[in-house]
């Protein structure tokens, strides 16, 4: 069995949800994997998630890429929002225990 890359307990359906945030990251922001994936441990750090019930699901991946990458500031959650001129927010720093990657 291998080691997650992500740092909470979580069903295999939720690491699937949580790649797929991450993927969704990487595909629209053009940051590294590595980065998406501190994003969604530093953002759930301490969280467990026992079923493929949880209200995590009742949102989209693409709402919390937005919210792990942009933080509360989202001024329009709309899918096609102009973002241009949206700051994200800083990475969790180097050496954090976030960085499974």
């Amino acid at each position: 069995m291998t080691a997650s890359r992500y740092l909470m307990r979580a069903v295999p359906e939720a690491e699937e949800y949580f790649d797929e945030i991450a993927d969704d990251m990487v595909n629209r922001f053009g940051i590294p994997l590595a980065e998406a994936v501190a994003r969604v441990n530093q953002h759930w750090d301490g969280k467990t998630f026992d079923s493929e019930d949880d209200l995590i699901f009742h949102e989209m991946p693409e709402f919390w890429a937005d919210l792990l990458y942009y933080g509360d500031g989202v001024p329009y959650w709309d899918p096609e929002a102009d973002r241009s001129m949206w700051q994200p927010t800083p990475p969790p720093p180097a050496g954090s225990s976030a960085w499974t990657l």
